[in-house]
């Protein structure tokens, strides 16, 4: 078994292991979730962690870990004997983000099942986890299916299992711990909320902080053990620290003044429920026994807000999280009791969270600043301070505010803010899929309702049990059975085929051409595409972003789940310049040709963003047909969102949208509440794709 890093060891990152000292003293802060880059040690911080917890005595022989003290009483394994029990470490359990729904909540112990006739239950990772540490790493990519069971378990603190014939309840309380890297996607809302803490961890800029943490991880490397005996005393005095804030836990009082300021508080970020006021609560109470305290204290509420309100603060899925610490300050000191008369009497003085450094300011402080006067709204001038370049005859601009560049490019305009997003129509992918979990386009799935059985092609991997007895049926009396088991061979097993949803990949190519300058439509269009990601985030699509304008295309977003940047990317999107429709779609197909060889289950869906208008270069109309067709040839299913505006229309996207065998929908239409037969004119006209 390989030697943990010491936890002590870890340089720097303090608010990540305060969060996770603070839920190791008290389990009913409700875990932690680790946001940050790649190689921060997230990982290494939630398994050194496990080494510091302290022991826990379980029932001999219980496969749930009941506590011999208090038996459950509807435990599988239960009637329990009194007694002291046995001592063991507390567990680590991982959940990995491709298990199954059979791994995670347990099932029928099928073999058991079929050769003594017994209904045996087999515990998943839930019961493993119980009253130790449950760790999901990247939990933003966990299967929607696994996320809805792990809710259900983290909210009532038992897992209930009715499957094939089983009904098991048992308890499941566990301190839930995930990691995930934002650039690869955001969590579901419901999910974020039941984190009890998040913080956020970047890499040190301090050059002899970064020394630090290389040489110690080198001497990790080198000898585990010898580095591991270097930090054990340290480690030792950490878990004795741990075991006494546990024991002073119960008698931290919470005050009416400090309840009174962690309520006004949440009122006033407008945080949703009241879900943050308890976590605040229970983490003041912690953060107070963690400092040695019986009282909770003003620090203790400031930096219970800053550890369990960032994350609960997004109205929408492209909000960064964050808390604004002045508005902070200014709400804690408007609820703050009178000063007493006479002298500060508080013994430990400010920043009493307790035994960790204080925030690290260089680490935070070393990103990006304010850009001051010259950001991208006013370093360009709006007024067109360079004489403008004429325009072709075919792409008259709605506006005459396009400033022109003295280089000679594509002339542009400040980037448009987006317009209020909406509710999206479905789009949807025709046919029946077998990609990755989401929410779109029917699919096989491993999860989703049951619609039939077949021989299974290779392992078995769902069992179909009714099918699997009913081919095992007729042959028992020349299969010499006797007893209660089923004689069951290797061709009686059947394979459940299942139907669900499936995420897609969702590629946009939007017209940044002259022709959609005109700030107003412009404002629309990104409007329209931010309505669409935040459609594709609740779906669980991946997505990717081209762009066109002057005389070519930009992947400005490879494929990837993480639609806030493909958000990002759209609002600093300049406009102007000539219109080379074909380059954006010759560009989208070989970014699905890739695509395709990476993650070929996951079925495309095209979704081009332009007026139709095609300029520059010989033929740009003929060329632009062809490349639209190398995608209905391909069957690959298409919307063409029309942004033509004005009296006059010449239907160009519409004649786009017949050449790559999919629809042609306005910005107006593209509203749910607009028309009700969109999916059904995608699927209709793109028959190619099932």
């Amino acid at each position: 078994m390989s030697t943990p890093y010491p936890f002590t060891a870890i340089v720097g990152q303090d608010d990540l292991r305060l969060g996770l000292l603070l839920n190791a003293v008290s389990p009913a802060v409700g875990g932690v979730l680790v946001r940050g880059e790649k190689g921060t040690a997230k990982s290494t911080a939630v398994r050194a962690l496990a080494a510091l917890m302290p022991q826990v005595h379980v029932v001999e022989g219980c496969r749930f870990s009941c506590d011999p003290t208090a038996p459950d009483p509807a435990c599988p394994d239960a009637p329990h004997e009194p007694g002291d029990g046995v001592p063991r470490d507390a567990r680590m359990v991982e959940l990995p983000v491709g298990a199954s729904e059979d791994r995670l909540v347990g099932a029928l112990d099928i073999e058991r099942a079929l050769s003594e006739g017994v209904k045996a239950f087999e515990p998943g990772l839930l019961a493993d986890a119980h009253r130790g540490i449950l760790y999901v790493d990247e939990v933003n990519l966990l299967h929607d299916h696994l996320v809805d069971l792990l809710l259900d378990a983290a909210a009532m603190g038992a897992s209930y299992v009715e499957r094939e014939g089983v009904s098991v309840r048992h308890a499941a309380r566990f301190l839930l711990v995930g990691t995930m890297n934002p650039e690869e996607g955001e969590l579901r809302p419901q999910l974020l909320d039941r984190f009890g803490l998040t913080v956020e961890v970047a890499a040190s800029r301090d050059t002899d902080q970064r020394v630090e943490v290389v040489r110690r991880r080198l001497a990790h490397d080198d000898d585990p053990a010898a580095f591991a005996a270097k930090w054990a005393g340290e480690e030792a005095d950490l878990r004795e620290r741990i075991v006494a804030a546990r024991a002073l836990l119960p008698q931290v009082r919470l005050g009416d003044d400090a309840l009174r300021q962690i309520a006004a508080t949440c009122a006033a970020f407008e945080v949703d429920g009241m879900r943050a006021d308890i976590v605040m609560a229970r983490t003041a109470t912690a953060l107070a026994a963690w400092a040695g305290r019986e009282d909770v204290q003003e620090e203790d509420v400031r930096q219970a807000a800053l550890l369990a309100l960032p994350h609960r603060r997004r109205r929408n899925p492209f909000d960064a999280p964050g808390l604004d610490e002045d508005k902070l300050d200014e709400t804690l000191e408007q609820n703050s009791p009178p000063e007493p008369p006479e002298g500060d009497d508080d013994p430990d003085g400010p920043g009493g969270g307790g035994g960790l450094p204080p925030q690290n300011d260089g680490a935070q402080n070393d990103g990006p600043q304010d850009a001051g006067p010259d950001t991208p709204e006013t370093g360009e001038s709006e007024q067109g301070d360079t004489p403008e370049q004429p325009q072709p005859e075919d792409q008259q601009p709605e506006e005459q505010q396009h400033p022109a560049p003295s280089r000679q490019a594509a002339p542009e305009q400040p980037a448009a803010k987006p317009a209020d997003p909406f509710r999206t129509q479905m789009l949807s992918v025709p046919g029946l899929g077998e990609g990755a979990a989401g929410r779109r386009s029917r699919a096989r799935t491993e999860h989703g309702r049951t619609t039939g059985a077949v021989r299974p092609r290779g392992a078995l991997t769902k069992l179909h049990l009714a099918a699997t007895v009913q081919a095992a049926a007729p042959h028992q009396h020349a299969r010499g059975r006797s007893g209660r088991g089923l004689v069951v061979r290797r061709d009686d097993l059947r394979q459940a085929t299942r139907e669900g949803r499936e995420g897609n990949l969702v590629l946009f190519v939007v017209d940044a051409s002259g022709s959609m300058a005109a700030r107003q439509r412009m404002s629309a269009v990104k409007g329209a595409v931010l309505s669409l990601l935040l459609d594709a985030y609740q779906r669980r699509d991946k997505v990717g972003l081209v762009t066109f304008r002057g005389k070519d295309a930009e992947v400005a977003l490879p494929p990837t789940s993480s639609v806030d940047a493909a958000a990002a990317r759209l609002e600093l999107l300049p406009t102007g310049g000539r219109t080379p429709l074909a380059a954006g779609l010759l560009t989208a197909h070989e970014v699905l040709r890739v695509e395709r060889l990476r993650d070929p289950s996951r079925r495309p869906l095209l979704v081009v963003v332009t007026d139709g208008r095609a300029t520059g270069g010989p033929e740009p109309v003929a060329l632009a047909g062809r490349a639209a067709r190398l995608h209905e040839a391909e069957g690959i299913a298409s919307v063409v969102v029309d942004c033509e505006s004005g009296m006059v229309r010449l239907g160009l996207a519409a004649e786009l949208a017949r050449e790559l065998g999919g629809t042609a929908v306005t910005l107006d239409e593209l509203r749910a509440d607009s028309i009700a037969g969109l999916v059904k004119d995608v699927t209709g006209t793109s028959r190619k794709a099932a």
